[in-house]
């Protein structure tokens, strides 16, 4: 072979190389790989996401560390892209495409255009917003390798390639539930996905495992768009009638802790961050299961978890502190019958009781209203006139009249803004 041939064979690698780093280098948003190393930039400097999975509270957010947020529609795109560019943080913005099962929109071509079309236009609208941080392609997708399927695939490349063309400032990904090997071959073969995410919450425990054995195919960059405390559905007990049992907000926020201390991959250079889930007050499976925040935007200890992740220092104010909580004497796990209209009491046991500024006690019927297997998000309203207005930590109650399972919650208000939760199921039956 010719020496200078040779000599620009070697050379060429080296010199697209440079081409492609200096036009990421102009990008505002990119990420580089050096090394299988991973770093996502934003303005020319490198950023690590420490990100919450909500679009609330976004002041108290970035007081305590965090720097991003994911969100999962376009509902109200512009208000909460301002909102966070007031408090200097950045946004993942989910483009809520339909799954790969919805097959009679990806079967249709009027359909799909329709689909794009709409994407199209957002993208262009807000993809000059200094918010945005990258675009998310749906939300836990499915993506299967049959080829009956493949227009979902045409459908996705379609919008992968109408956003790298019309937005090349902000990176692509997409969200896959627990780490499934099928789906990320899937998205390596046959998108054009820039970062694959994973919403992985007991899951997180084999995380590292997972992604060892998904080197030989995959070694890209990913990140977390969700993790947490487990939810409703994994690993949780329940009751006989299969109410799920919620653990205290204290609890929860040492769960927090010790999953991300441990399971957290901070030292892998493909890992680019997290997002913390819910960063907000939500309904899904009660109101307060996910809720690290009340409807009034008061803390739980879990925020504060947060603040001390991301900077190492806790906010130097206490949380109420509640061990446990009991029903007629009993806990959750004994399986609580009542008569209906029958009198009972519930009592909360705190590690300490000074400063208790007031106390909330309510009733719900459960809420087992499940679609697609998923939990409404639909909010609840309490039962009226079962308890007597009571600012004691030990309440007297009058049992529903109606047949079917119920829960009680007690929310514990402190001096200083803060809050802690607890409640118990227990199930009314009728002696007809």
């Amino acid at each position: 072979m010719d020496k200078a041939i040779f000599a620009s064979l070697l050379i060429f690698p080296l010199l697209f190389g440079c081409s492609q780093k200096q036009d990421n280098a102009s990008k505002k948003v990119h990420i580089e790989e050096n090394n299988s190393a991973y770093t996502l930039y934003k303005n020319g400097k490198p950023y690590h996401i420490k990100g919450a999975a909500g679009y609330s509270n976004l002041h108290t957010l970035k007081n305590i560390g965090g720097n991003t947020i994911r969100i999962w529609d376009t509902t109200h795109l512009a208000q909460i892209l301002d909102s966070a560019k007031v408090n200097n943080l950045s946004v993942i913005v989910g483009l809520p495409i339909a799954n790969s099962d919805y097959m009679a929109l990806y079967n249709d071509p009027a359909k799909v255009s329709k689909q794009f079309k709409a994407f199209k236009s957002i993208v262009n609208r807000f993809k000059n917003n200094p918010a945005v941080l990258m675009w998310c392609l749906g939300n836990e997708l499915d993506f299967p390798y049959k080829l009956i399927y493949n227009n979902f695939y045409n459908a996705i490349n379609g919008l992968t390639n109408m956003i790298h063309k019309d937005d090349p400032d902000h990176p692509i990904t997409t969200s896959v539930l627990n780490f499934n090997k099928k789906n990320i071959f899937n998205i390596k073969t046959r998108c054009d996905i820039d970062v694959i995410s994973f919403n992985i919450f007991s899951r997180i425990t084999f995380l590292r495992s997972d992604l060892k054995q998904a080197a030989l195919f995959w070694n890209g960059p990913y990140m977390l768009l969700e993790w947490g405390i487990n939810g409703p559905w994994e690993g949780t007990k329940q009751t006989a009638w299969g109410a799920y049992i919620e653990q205290t907000s204290n609890k929860k926020a040492e769960f927090y802790l010790n999953r991300y201390k441990k399971y957290m991959p901070t030292e892998d250079p493909r890992f680019l961050g997290s997002f913390v889930f819910f960063w907000g007050n939500k309904q899904e499976g009660t109101h307060t299961w996910f809720s690290m925040f009340d409807e009034n935007s008061l803390q739980s200890e879990a925020v504060d978890v947060m603040r001390y992740l991301w900077t190492g220092k806790h906010g130097g104010r206490t949380f109420p502190q509640i061990k446990h909580m009991l029903l007629n004497k009993k806990s959750a796990i004994d399986n609580i019958i009542l008569s209906p209209n029958s009198k009972s009491n519930a009592e909360v046991i705190m590690s300490d009781q000074h400063n208790i500024k007031s106390i909330s006690w309510q009733i719900f019927k459960e809420d087992w209203y499940k679609k697609n297997n998923l939990h409404s998000t639909k909010k609840l309203k309490p039962l009226e006139n079962l308890i007597k207005e009571s600012q004691s930590l030990k309440i007297d109650f009058t049992a529903p009249k109606e047949e079917g399972p119920y829960r009680i919650f007690a929310t514990i208000y402190d001096a200083n803004g803060h809050f802690a939760t607890c409640n118990i199921p227990f199930y009314v039956v009728t002696d007809k």
